[in-house]
């Protein structure tokens, strides 16, 4: 299981959250049922023998990167173990499995980080960072994080700088007072362009010009090409937005994959590994072959990445999203590509797949964590393509909803996973199940 480790207790088995394999280690039940007995990591007594020290000083502080006193081979192996574990206990069998594909960069990998204002403890020192492990309210400031590059570092030490020095308050989440709510950094690994979100609460008028002149003073591997400022008056701990406005340059950031050209606005969903990415769509490209004359749907589509790559190889792809920005992204980026054989729609993938009356050769499928609803993937198997290329972001899903597509005649025939996330225990696979004749 992605994150856990099993312990045992006389005849007790224990799952416990942030363990690893070969650790003593001091643990709190955090839930306790006849068929399942969970914990809590308190102390780490003694390392297990496959443990490294950390590369980043914010570990254990910082929430992030619980893999990191591992090398990045025994996270590799980690990771492709948990995946056919996964798959094996869900009755998946006889498939070809080809490994997992390693990030190309291992660290500087992130195109996107969310920094939170907060502070270290109740009343102290504005920070500016990621939340304290197994806390909401405490925040680090990661000025030595390694998973992004220098100009994320740079941006959010001059932002925090500048707060400090003015007083502003940051936004208490337990009175719903103060200003300052979160700093959203966005860099194109390819073109170097950098986009700054400042989100804040109306509380306050704050005049914003020294802080941008300050940023844009800056000497970056990259170029600042846009600066934000969105205000949030919403409650909940997310970065969304009443009014966005345009202080400095323009909204978006152009990234590019497999000689695609992307923009990206402040609030797409785009993944968060650009490198990474190009992997993990180069299998799906793989996995589906020549599909020259061929139509693909390419549900859950986001920005129509996907859709857009396989477009490059296909007849015609039709895609379906539920958020709608995403859908108006889809479509201006595939005028941006050139691209006249990309048809999106926006909507709910249950409802939608009901409107659509062409049967496709290859579905492709990219859902969320939660994977596919149980009244819609029925839905979308009673299309009967040959082909299904089935991407996930959770393991865990993914084994639940394979047994469907086999159920319905159906037979998984290649998996692969890609790491897009090193130094965490999250993984991507990609599947392609074909119709048995």
């Amino acid at each position: 299981m992605p994150n856990k480790g099993l312990a045992k207790v006389g005849d007790n088995r224990i799952i416990v959250k942030d363990a690893i394999k070969g650790q003593k280690v001091k643990i709190r039940i955090t839930k306790k049922r006849k068929d399942k007995i969970e914990g809590k990591v308190l102390e780490v007594l003694e390392k297990s023998p496959i443990e490294k020290e950390p590369f980043c000083r914010h570990f254990g502080a910082c929430g992030g990167c619980s893999y990191q006193t591992l090398s990045y081979e025994e996270q590799l192996n980690i990771k492709s173990n948990q995946v056919t574990k996964l798959l094996r206990d869900a009755g998946i069998k006889d498939f070809e499995y080809l490994g997992i594909e390693p990030s190309p960069l291992e660290y500087d990998y992130r195109n996107k980080m969310e920094f939170t204002f907060g502070d270290v403890e109740k009343g102290g020192e504005l920070s500016l960072g990621l939340h304290q492990k197994g806390k909401f309210y405490e925040i680090v400031t990661v000025e030595g994080c390694q998973i992004v590059d220098s100009d994320f570092i740079k941006i959010l030490t001059n932002t925090l700088d500048y707060f400090r020095e003015k007083g502003v308050e940051l936004y208490n989440k337990r009175s719903h007072k103060g200003v300052l709510r979160h700093l959203v950094v966005r860099k194109a690994i390819k073109t170097g362009e950098l986009l700054v979100n400042l989100v804040t609460t109306s509380q306050q008028q704050l005049k914003l010009d020294e802080l941008i002149e300050r940023l844009k003073d800056i000497e970056y591997r990259g170029r600042l090409v846009g600066f934000l400022h969105t205000v949030n008056d919403n409650f909940s701990d997310t970065v969304q937005s009443d009014e966005t406005k345009i202080l400095f340059g323009r909204d978006y950031i152009v990234e590019e994959i497999l000689g695609l050209k992307f923009k990206i606005s402040a609030f797409s969903f785009f993944q968060t590994n650009t490198l990474g990415a190009e992997k993990l769509y180069s299998i799906v490209r793989d996995f589906a072959g020549d599909k020259k004359d061929k139509l693909i749907y390419d549900l859950y589509c986001g920005t129509g990445t996907i859709a857009q790559i396989m477009a490059t190889v296909a007849r015609k792809v039709v895609g379906i999203e539920i958020v709608e920005e995403a859908v108006e992204s889809a479509e201006e980026n595939a005028k941006l590509n050139g691209l006249d054989n990309c048809h999106f729609i926006a909507g709910d993938v249950m409802e939608k797949v009901s409107e659509l009356n062409e049967k496709p050769d290859l579905i492709i499928l990219d859902p969320p964590r939660d994977g596919i609803h149980p009244k819609a993937i029925q839905k979308i198997i009673d299309f009967e393509p040959e082909e299904f290329i089935y991407v996930s972001c959770n393991p865990k899903s993914l084994a639940r909803d394979l047994p469907v597509f086999e159920e319905r005649g159906y037979k998984v025939q290649k998996v692969k996973c890609m790491d897009m996330f090193p130094h965490t225990p999250h993984t991507e696979c990609v599947t392609i199940c074909r119709k048995i004749e």
